[in-house]
């Protein structure tokens, strides 16, 4: 990990780590899977758009017995020896600042605002480095000669009003002077989670109507374990090739997010639409009444063939998470290129 700028201890810390690649080019592949591995820091996790991911580090920090800068770069090692990537991450006492601490940071770097020194790191900087700061509003600034945040911070209340209204002009004088008062905390979790697949030509095969299915409900077990959540009920459509649709829906037996059972409820939607021949353009499939992975309680079996099956789907995941998200896939989908593929 190279460069590293503002070692050193701070009272209260957040940290904001960068991907200089997209999330869809690492390893895993997922916010979720990225989420896990900053979890095992913080719980005070939250993930934005852009690969950006925020963490509270003050209190990791006196668990794990380090600075707050010895907790980021824990994270970013970990990211690094994961994923194979090196982040920009930003340290400051409060989210705003720590994301513009780290989109002034290279790869591998790492810039504090320590506490205290926010006005001076602010300063000098253009105001559109702030959030919230568009062309429209930066324009208007730039016409009174109002180019950096050491201008704004200074000119007086009723003045920046004037030019901006009472609310636009307070919530900005207030950035301006390094104010952020949002707390890291964990994003709401999803309502439901959805897959979809669209075929290469509008299909009248009932072969290919079962594959497509099948890749679907593959991919919400998937996304499902991502998420550490279980599914209780599946919808599925169907688009047709004259922009009519169809859909139906299933509770399941149990809430679930193991493939082999949303498989074969999804299957079971599947057939009872009776689409003998029909001429399909693509399916989706969604899946809601969401919980927690930890409040499912799945029936005892005596079948070791059901024990094997997790077993083995849980090692599909650890291949997923190191090599990517195709590394495994069922048989019947690896040997014709996914579940939208013709078979030709």
């Amino acid at each position: 990990m190279r460069g590293a700028r503002g070692a050193g201890a701070a009272p209260s810390a957040w940290l904001v780590a960068q991907f200089s690649a997209p999330l869809n080019a690492v390893g895993a592949g997922s916010v979720g899977d990225v989420v896990e591995v900053v979890s095992g820091v913080t719980p005070y996790v939250w993930c934005g758009s852009s690969g950006v991911v925020q963490l509270e580090v003050g209190a990791a920090g006196r668990y794990f017995g380090t600075s707050p800068y010895g907790v980021v770069q824990m994270v970013l090692l970990r990211l690094k020896g994961i994923y194979g990537i090196d982040s920009c991450a930003g340290l400051a006492g409060n989210r705003m600042l720590a994301a513009m601490a780290a989109d002034v940071s290279g790869p591998g770097e790492t810039t504090w605002v320590r506490d205290g020194e926010a006005a001076d790191w602010l300063r000098p900087r253009p105001v559109t480095a702030l959030p919230g700061v568009g062309r429209s509003t930066a324009k208007t600034l730039g016409r009174y000669g109002l180019h950096t945040i050491g201008q704004i911070a200074e000119l007086p209340p009723g003045t920046l009003q004037r030019l901006l209204g009472a609310g636009p002009a307070r919530l900005l004088s207030e950035r301006a002077r390094g104010h952020d008062p949002h707390p890291v905390t964990p994003a709401d979790p999803a309502a439901h989670l959805a897959a979809d697949v669209d075929l290469e030509r509008d299909c009248l095969d009932a072969a290919q109507h079962h594959r497509a299915v099948l890749g679907v409900a593959e991919e919400i077990g998937q996304l499902l374990r991502q998420e550490g959540q279980i599914g209780g009920r599946l919808t599925l459509t169907v688009r047709y090739a004259d922009g009519s649709s169809s859909t139906r829906t299933r509770a399941l037996p149990e809430p679930t997010a193991h493939s082999p059972a949303l498989i074969a409820v999804a299957l079971e939607l599947l057939d009872g639409l009776g689409l003998q021949r029909a001429r399909v353009r693509g399916f989706a499939l969604r899946a809601d009444v969401l919980l927690p992975a930890g409040l499912g309680h799945r029936q005892l079996s005596l079948d070791p063939a059901a024990d094997r099956a997790r077993a083995l789907e849980a090692a599909a995941d650890r291949a997923r998470r190191r090599f990517g998200p195709g590394a495994v896939r069922p048989a019947t989908l690896a040997d014709r290129g996914g579940p939208g593929g013709s078979g030709e």
